[in-house]
């Protein structure tokens, strides 16, 4: 017969420790988003098929070595889709349904549920580059050692900016003004930002888009260090934002 030393089964009230909230929060948020049809077209198929179009059609023109330069602005263009346009939408619709009023009633602190959201943002910006890099790689794309390091630097800080701006977007807004505002702002960003086409005008360097992209392409094509001025100026919009979201974002 097995016996259970004292006290085994005795009920031990409280919360769990922060990392262990922080993990669990991160990953729902994460699961939530993958089994979400809609967010897949927006962070996985579409940025692929971006991916293939650009490294392999002549219509767009690219900078050389082609493949390279069309890799960066799709890492680019994969952070903003889960960071910005996937977390704004998501944010709009929690409010909506009430979710965050009932999670801040919960152990979990204000800012557990913020940072959650961004950990869980860069579990799918995780899985979204490198399903674009094994795509790349397939289609010839050149990798440069020297500059791995500078691009997961990147990523992170590009999560965190438009995670600040999607939380901004999101949680002053109505939802359903929220997902179209998002996805309007994800298109403009798309064609006039600096993602998909290096546009010649002086104020569009000054978006994120345009920072992020150019960032990229320094380290995926170039393999060196990006230049000062992309990262201020991402530092810049993340910073601004995260304190314009901390006094908009509102539960309901």
């Amino acid at each position: 017969m097995t016996t259970f030393a004292p006290g085994t089964f005795t009920p031990a009230p409280g919360r769990g420790s922060l990392g262990r909230m922080l993990f669990v929060h991160a990953r729902t948020e994460a699961v939530l988003t993958l089994r979400n049809g809609e967010q897949i077209l927006l962070t996985v198929i579409i940025p692929l098929a971006l991916l293939i179009a650009l490294s392999v059609m002549s219509v767009i023109p690219m900078p050389e070595p082609r493949v390279g330069s069309a890799t960066a602005r799709i890492f680019a263009l994969a952070i903003i889709s889960s960071a910005f346009t996937g977390q704004a939408i998501a944010l709009g619709f929690d409010r909506r349904y009430g979710v965050l009023k009932r999670l801040s009633a919960s152990a979990l602190p204000r800012w557990l549920l913020v940072a959650g959201r961004v950990c869980g943002a860069l579990v799918v910006v995780a899985i979204q580059i490198a399903l674009l890099a094994v795509t790349a790689l397939v289609l010839g794309w050149d990798v440069r050692v020297s500059g791995l390091p500078w691009v997961v630097l990147l990523i992170v800080l590009g999560t965190l900016t438009f995670g600040a701006l999607g939380v901004l977007l999101g949680g002053a807004l109505r939802a359903e003004i929220v997902l179209a505002l998002a996805n309007i702002i994800w298109f403009v960003l798309l064609m006039v930002g600096g993602v998909a086409l290096s546009v010649p005008v002086g104020f569009v360097h000054l978006l994120p888009s345009a920072a992020l992209a150019e960032a990229l392409e320094t380290a995926v094509v170039h393999g060196t260090a990006p230049g000062a001025g992309p990262v201020a100026v991402l530092v810049a919009w993340g910073v601004v934002a995260g304190a314009l979201a901390t006094r908009t974002t509102r539960l309901t």
